[in-house]
């Protein structure tokens, strides 16, 4: 018998496209909670993003199990009553509209909860909604360039994009986590609380170190590749076969056997330009020559060998097909309009269990539902 879910009996709201949102939304789901996912007629546009999941957006099945889909029209009379009578009810809202889009539809945070003061609302945004850049537009990829992520993201010849949404992911880990406190918060005082969260912002926080290394000490971190910008050596390196190991040291204990029992070079560690991460930061080209030196003179297994037998930590470079097929790879399966999905499983495991997620919903499968529910 499978163990119960924490958000069990919590109702949330979520008026939401594209990732950020939806990204919050789910993790309630998977915790339990029940979601309503407001979308217009034709869906959320995510929903078009691909095709690849045998005819689903692959965004769109990682984004929404778990959820009941409702069509409305917010902008109708009667669909906005509707929405307001399930808010009035709702523990949690959600929105990732256009900026000023939600205030102007009636659904501002002060306004529903001036009506309902146990609702947590949670409103995202692209840059905050104060200053200069309050109405601007935001996507993905726009504030990596914005909060400088794409700038340290890359190969010396230019900057580049990280692979995956990073700045709306990280939004929407944030937005989680902001409502999970909120909901303890409400435990202890009953009432509810207006969350505030933005793409930049949560992007910003984790460029708190190259922030910290300009502010005070005037560098701007580099473009390093496959290679730490701080920390030396940890980074991929070529074999003898070709293809890449990457190697990673965090302390002096480590630098010491790597460079006595996998390089072979005892003396490594007490000259000067090695001695310390920060001798070997500036005296990388030095010390990379070495490091490949060895690395493409012996057998790939003996490489291996030494790495293991001397405890440095290293990994392959996969690609995405290595991803697919690597053996610490958990996922589970998702029902969806078109058939079952697999997908790689929620990271965290309770008491020793991965939950049961939900089914990802086709459009509007749960309006008639919800309007005769809510509509008593």
């Amino acid at each position: 018998m499978g163990i119960g879910k924490p958000l069990e009996g919590i109702l949330v709201v979520s008026l939401e496209q594209a990732v950020a949102a939806p990204y919050c939304s789910s993790r309630l789901a998977d915790a339990g909670a029940r979601v309503i996912k407001i979308e217009r007629p034709e869906g959320d546009f995510a929903r078009g993003y691909d095709s690849v999941v045998h005819g689903e957006s692959a965004y769109f099945v990682w984004l929404n199990r778990g959820k009941e889909s409702l069509v409305l029209n917010i902008k109708d009379e009667e669909d906005a009553s509707l929405l307001q009578k399930i808010l009035s009810e709702a523990d949690v809202f959600i929105q990732n509209l256009a900026p000023g889009a939600a205030a102007r539809a009636g659904l501002g945070s002060d306004s529903l909860r001036a009506k309902n003061p146990r609702l947590i609302t949670v409103d995202i945004s692209g840059y905050g909604e104060e200053g200069a850049y309050a109405n601007m537009k935001a996507y993905d990829l726009l504030v990596q360039a914005e909060t400088g992520l794409s700038s340290v993201t890359g190969r010396p010849e230019g900057p580049g994009r990280v692979g995956v949404s990073a700045c709306d992911i990280s939004c929407g880990m944030y937005s989680y986590m902001a409502v999970l406190e909120a909901l303890i918060e409400r435990d202890q005082t009953g009432e509810g609380g207006a969350i505030r969260t933005s793409l930049f912002e949560g992007m910003a926080d984790w460029m708190n170190v190259p922030l910290l290394t300009y502010d005070y000490s005037a560098k701007i971190p580099a473009r390093v590749g496959l290679n730490h910008p701080s920390i030396a050596p940890y980074g991929a390196y070529p074999t003898k076969e070709g293809s890449e190991i990457l190697i990673a040291i965090q302390n002096e204990r480590e630098f010491v056997r790597l460079a006595a029992d996998v390089l072979q070079r005892p003396d490594m560690h007490t000259d000067e330009r090695f001695s310390m991460n920060v001798a070997r930061c500036e005296n990388r080209p030095a010390l990379d020559k070495i490091i490949i030196g060895v690395f493409t003179r012996i057998e790939r297994s003996e490489l291996i060998s030494r790495l293991h037998d001397a405890q440095i930590a290293f990994g392959e470079v996969n690609d995405v097909a290595g991803l697919s097929a690597h053996p610490a790879l958990r996922r589970v399966e998702v029902g969806s309009p078109t058939g079952p999905v697999k997908i790689a499983a929620p990271p965290a495991t309770v008491n020793g269990e991965t939950r049961d997620l939900g089914s990802v919903p086709g459009i509007g499968d749960h309006t008639d539902q919800i309007r005769k529910e809510f509509s008593r």
